[in-house]
């Protein structure tokens, strides 16, 4: 407080006399009087016991205990509503100016007129480059740390959503799934609206679909389902990003070309994540593409004559090598005892309308072994109720069954040596390695075995090169109505298909992670230790007094009531 001390007026000095006081008022003493006229100002309130002057906040004048004052009681615009202090990210250098912002956008803290930020100066991460809005979908739960996702089913992608349908509670099975991740086999292409299925040969690349190439074909470097397969020629593989084959000139290879999953669309490690080899930890099973071809038998109108013909034992019905397009040649220039020609013959795995009807699936085989992977089937009947049985062109068979189709199975994998494929089926079956003929089980007959190791005399044959990728082809046809069998062993065989995971605590929030900010105790203002919640903080709706909070309004926000470190602010 100031004490004010007067001049003393001498009376006789004609005039009137003007004297600044301390406040920049000017004060008249009038000589006839000897009266002191005071005119009316903004001053501060005089406490008349002891003389002192009483601070008013908003005059624009800076008097104790006052921290600022910036000409009005308004907070959120760097002095607070009673000038009791300076506001976060401001600074008020000169009394009866407007306070200057402070705060950095990008520096983790909110302050000034920030309504968040994020530690970046990027929009488009839920926080707008300049640190001064929210974007829509998002919220920012706690300064400095990265923004999240609003909610999966508000109708805004945001953070590591790949969709949003129409869901009002979001599920599964749609498309569009309950954490607002794309599914297999649909496309979403309009946020907020139904989800559609994919249709794998449209020639249109969408969803997830990884090429299109129009056609039901194994081999040719893209399977039925779109998916990618490793490229070959002349026995040659070379495998691509997605075909779930690791190379050395990749980092990690998941079977897949979807980013912020741990292994990137270009087959490179994402950051906060740890990609090592599947192998390393077995599934319990494998799914592989299996195409099956439905025939009638001979003895239908339109039937295929090399089905329900003749039985017996056919060894060499098809050629050593498989032909220019992946598919078996027939040997023959006639016929051999089980077929009647190449003409025929060539229709068995290759798409021939009014001939045969193509069925696309996969074929899942479990772990029985470390390393040994098995289909075993003594009743195959896939296409029960399908293909022309269902089309009402044939009736059921013996047992209601199907007979009468052809399937055929690739795999590739990267040769260590040793691995070793056994068969036992019927009728016909033909398993290739690297293009070249390795097991020839043909002929219409019952269940018969075959088996084959990739040794080192075996690789010299096959042209086999350790580390090396290639194909494993499996032909098979059911011929007769009598009985139907599928076993199919692969050990060994096992593909470094990567598996990525997440690493909480290295301050890198990714898509499967809710925070981290590299403490990740649990403790106030930190992130769970598996990387899954908040610990308590400023923002989330409970009052806290014991880590200093005077207010919590469930957000971060200010200039509401409660600022963004949850201390209460005055009207404004």
């Amino acid at each position: 407080m100031i004490l004010i001390i007067f001049f003393t007026i001498f009376s006789g000095c004609g005039g009137t006399k003007v004297i600044p006081d301390a406040f920049d008022a000017e004060i008249e003493v009038t000589e006839t009087t000897n009266e002191i006229d005071i005119p009316e100002t903004h001053e501060p309130d005089y406490n008349t016991d002891d003389n002192q002057i009483e601070a008013v906040c908003g005059d624009g004048r800076l008097w104790p205990p006052e921290r600022c004052d910036d000409g009005n009681t308004e907070s959120g615009d760097g002095c607070s509503y009673d000038c009791s202090k300076i506001e976060e990210g401001w600074a008020c250098p000169t009394p009866g100016q407007p306070c200057v912002p402070t705060a950095i956008c990008g520096d983790r803290r909110i302050g000034g007129r920030e309504m968040c930020d994020d530690g970046n100066t990027e929009s488009g991460d839920g926080c707008s480059g300049d640190c001064l809005q929210v974007e829509p979908g998002w919220i920012c739960p706690i300064p400095g740390a990265a923004c999240q996702a609003a909610r999966c089913g508000d109708g805004i992608i945001a953070g590591f959503e790949e969709c949003e349908d129409d869901d009002v509670v979001p599920e599964s099975g749609d498309g569009c799934d309950a954490q607002c991740h794309l599914e297999e086999g649909f496309v979403c292409p309009t946020a907020g609206q139904a989800c559609r299925e994919t249709v794998c040969g449209d020639g249109i690349v969408e969803g997830l679909e990884q090429c299109e190439d129009r056609n039901n074909d194994l081999g040719d470097g893209c399977d039925p389902f779109c998916h990618k397969e490793p490229r070959c020629e002349n026995g040659n593989c070379e495998g691509v990003c997605g075909d779930g084959v690791r190379l050395p000139s990749e980092e990690c290879d998941d079977g897949n070309t979807r980013d912020y999953d741990g292994c990137s669309s270009s087959c490179r490690v994402e950051i906060g994540f740890q990609c090592t080899d599947e192998f390393v930890t077995e599934p319990d099973s494998i799914s592989i593409p299996i195409i099956y071809r439905d025939f009638m038998g001979r003895d239908l109108p339109g039937g295929h004559p090399d089905f329900e013909y003749v039985t017996g034992d056919d060894r060499g019905i098809v050629a050593n090598n498989l032909g220019s397009d992946g598919k078996p040649v027939y040997a023959s220039s006639g016929t051999t005892p089980t077929t009647n020609g190449r003409t025929y013959f060539d229709q068995w795995y290759r798409d021939t309308a009014g001939v045969n009807m193509t069925i696309v699936e996969t074929l899942t085989l479990n772990r029985t072994d470390p390393g040994t992977f098995v289909f075993d089937s003594s009743s195959f009947f896939p296409l029960d109720g399908r293909g022309w049985v269902g089309a009402g062109r044939e009736p059921a068979r013996t047992g209601g069954h199907n007979f009468h189709f052809t399937s055929e199975v690739r795999y590739w994998f990267q040769y260590q040596g040793g691995e070793e494929l056994s068969f036992r089926g019927d009728d016909d079956v033909w398993v290739f390695f690297n293009g070249i003929l390795a097991i020839d089980i043909g002929g219409v007959h019952p269940a018969e075995s075959a088996s084959i190791t990739l040794d080192a005399t075996q690789a010299s044959r096959l042209g086999l090169r350790i580390g090396g990728i290639y194909e494993a082809a499996v032909f098979q046809a059911e011929r007769h109505t009598v009985a139907s069998s599928y076993r199919l062993t692969l050990r060994g065989f096992n593909a470094p298909r990567s598996h990525c995971n997440y690493i909480c605590g290295d301050g890198i929030v990714t898509r499967y992670e809710v925070c981290d900010d590299g403490k990740n105790d649990g403790s106030y203002g930190s992130c769970s230790p598996d990387c899954l919640a908040f610990g308590p903080y400023c923002g989330d709706g409970t009052l806290q007094t014991e880590f200093g909070e005077e207010c919590d309004d469930g957000n971060t926000l200010p200039h509401d009531g409660c600022d963004a470190y949850c201390k209460r602010e005055g009207p404004g």
